[in-house]
């Protein structure tokens, strides 16, 4: 199958953030190396599912190109939006439960990441496959609200401006037990990092080349400053 792209959010090599998470994830997305993991009891396990996908926040959801598009043309369509996009600072980020997932999250609204999202989805769309309907029927078990269909439909992914919100997954789904081992090990392994503040200065182009392998970043496109 065609490979997939993304548009993503993900700290910069020389930010603090992008080893520290490496280092959970056991896994390097710039360098699709492996990474050595802290000492805790089935780590690849909780942490398989996020290392796959290398540490992000979406901006625009994996998509594959229609046919005459290619790598070229999303990584020019990309540079072009992304010169019209002033970089901005990050909100503080801290770990939180997301549905029993642990994720990195902004501890207040901002209406920048509101905007880049927004921007990214519709900026590059026109370069977009359509889901298959077998995509389409496996999103909707999920129990979509209308909004949330009517995105699927429209722009190939339910949660899409209103329904966005800025997530850095961690771990897969935890139970109570697991939930309560796991937060604080996840606090203490990136306090140091998310004490620094950072700005979000570049949309980072994460690639899969066929399903089931990981996702890598292909390039990193600098905002406006």
């Amino acid at each position: 199958m065609a490979p997939r792209f993304a548009l993503y959010y993900a700290p910069e090599i020389s930010d603090p953030l992008h080893q520290a998470a490496s280092s959970w994830l056991g896994r390097d997305a710039d360098s699709n190396a492996p990474c050595t993991q802290p000492s805790l009891p089935d780590i690849t396990g909780i942490t398989g599912d996020a290392g796959n996908y290398g540490f992000h926040a979406t901006l625009k959801p994996p998509m594959r190109l229609r046919d005459g598009v290619t790598w070229h043309d999303l990584l020019a369509e990309t540079i072009a939006l992304a010169a019209t996009i002033p970089a901005f600072d990050l909100p503080h980020l801290a770990v939180a439960d997301l549905h029993g997932f642990l994720a990195l999250r902004e501890t207040e609204p901002s209406t920048n990441l509101q905007a880049l999202a927004d921007a990214c989805v519709a900026g590059v769309d026109h370069l977009r496959q359509p889901p298959e309907g077998e995509e389409i029927a496996k999103r909707r078990k999920s129990q979509l609200s209308p909004v949330m269909d009517a995105n699927l439909i429209r722009w190939g992914y339910p949660y899409v401006f209103a329904t966005w919100y800025f997530h850095m997954t961690l771990t897969r789904r935890l139970n109570d037990a697991e939930r309560t081992m796991w937060m604080p090990a996840a606090e203490a392994h990136f306090a140091a990092s998310l004490a620094m503040p950072r700005r979000v200065a570049v949309i980072s182009i994460f690639s899969q080349a066929k399903p089931g392998t990981a996702f890598v970043v292909a390039a990193r496109v600098k905002l406006a400053e």
